[in-house]
């Protein structure tokens, strides 16, 4: 199952210079990139793993490109988003979040129904990533 978050998520995987294109874009309307990775990308797990420190200051596309790159490398069978914030009203609003990386194997989600008095039912979603053995991470990593 192909999991559908932010923008383009609809599209095939973006090629390195497209994820560069679209840096460009963010930082030509001076917003900040972060580099965010997360091995259990449930639609509520809004909080993802931060990879370094938000680029306030940066101005070249290259040097984002360097922090997935190194992201990448460290986190291969994780997913890996680029987030561009605007911080023009003195608080940080997204502007953009796209994913530029994917693990070879993407578990999806089930969907949960509960029972509860009165007839009345519950439904929620359940990531088959997080139902690994105790200890096991995503990818066989321990």
């Amino acid at each position: 199952m192909r999991l559908t978050q932010g923008t383009f998520s609809f599209l095939p995987d973006l090629t390195d210079e497209e994820i560069r294109l679209q840096i460009d874009y963010a930082l030509g309307q001076g917003w900040a990139c972060s580099v965010e990775f997360t091995d259990d990308p449930h639609p509520r797990n809004t909080y993802w793993e931060m990879w370094g420190l938000p680029m306030f200051d940066l101005h070249d596309a290259a040097g984002v490109l360097q922090e997935v790159r190194a992201c990448r490398a460290a986190r291969a069978q994780h997913y890996i988003k680029v987030n561009a914030f605007d911080s023009v009203r003195g608080f940080e609003t997204m502007r953009l979040s796209f994913i530029v990386n994917r693990p070879d194997h993407e578990p999806g989600f089930r969907l949960t129904r509960e029972d509860g008095p009165g007839r009345a039912q519950r439904y929620g979603l359940a990531g088959y990533a997080s139902e690994r053995p105790a200890g096991e991470r995503y990818g066989g990593e321990r």
